[in-house]
């Protein structure tokens, strides 16, 4: 895309994007144009059909949902066409419920992960409830161990948040810090870049899944998911939940009341209630 790239890309920037949807979008659009052989500005709506049509056959719902996204910024605000692309529908993206690993598997699966590095990293994941991306891009100075608490910059919608820094997790960094001695500002620095991959992590995860033989689709996100149903079966209030993993509805997080099924099972039926006391007079 060559000069439409690096426009598409400011103009993302510009309207402060976060940067894994920066490339994500990057991405769909170069993916179009490849299919096309041919530049956007030449393309139409019957074009843009096409492509989501294989895009379609080929990927699931959120993938399919995020190229239609990244076709509808690409026309609507970098080419100033908002016209070619308005109609095309968002995909339906089902609302299935996440896998959930219990207690017990998580404890496997971080015991099965074979560089400390991302041991750390995915425990600092789950025990934080943090995404991939922002458990990644944690600098040292964000650990107050004093407090214990983690300060996550620029998560998503640009917010801000303070989470817990359980004292397990502590040892864990620490004991990542002795062995490796990161030197500069990240906590996780990267191979090739200043901080760690996140694709790295999920390959290192994908491993230890493959090691403790769970028959569940794990992804850094499902032990995300799994540290806010432990909570909410822990007798962990929504609300409080709901700031510790940085959402900004409440029913973002009202999700996992229908996941936790302990929280189901010991939720009161009114059947079960003493019968109101007979009116006098």
């Amino acid at each position: 895309m060559g000069q439409l790239r690096e426009k598409m890309k400011a103009d993302l920037l510009l309207r402060r994007y976060a940067t894994p949807t920066v490339e994500e979008y990057l991405r769909c659009a170069g993916k179009y144009v490849a299919f096309h052989h041919k530049p956007p500005t030449v393309l139409g709506e019957d074009d843009i059909r096409c492509f989501l049509l294989d895009v379609r056959s080929r990927t699931g719902e959120a993938n399919q949902k995020m190229h239609v996204a990244a076709l509808r910024f690409l026309y609507g605000v970098t080419l100033d066409r908002p016209e070619v692309a308005v109609r095309i529908p968002w995909p339906r993206v089902s609302s299935a419920l996440p896998d959930i690993l219990d207690r017990d598997e998580v404890e496997r699966l971080l015991a099965s992960v074979g560089d400390i590095k991302y041991r750390a990293v995915l425990m600092t994941a789950y025990g934080a409830g943090l995404r991939v991306c922002e458990a990644c891009t944690l600098q040292v100075t964000d650990v107050d161990s004093r407090r214990g608490l983690i300060h996550i910059r620029d998560g998503k919608g640009h917010r801000d948040r303070f989470v817990m820094l359980s004292p397990r997790l502590l040892a864990c960094l620490r004991e990542y810090w002795r062995a490796v001695r990161p030197n500069g500002p990240a906590l996780f620095p990267g191979a090739k870049g200043p901080t760690v991959s996140p694709d790295a992590v999920r390959a290192a995860l994908h491993k230890a899944v493959e090691r403790t033989g769970i028959r569940k689709h794990v992804t850094p996100h499902v032990l995300r998911h799994s540290f806010a149903t432990h909570l909410l079966e822990g007798g962990e209030d929504i609300r409080t939940i709901q700031v510790l993993l940085g959402h900004g509805s409440i029913r973002t997080t009202a999700r996992y009341t229908r996941v936790s099924q302990r929280h189901v099972g010991r939720t009161k039926s009114p059947l079960d209630q003493p019968p109101p006391e007979p009116r006098q007079g």
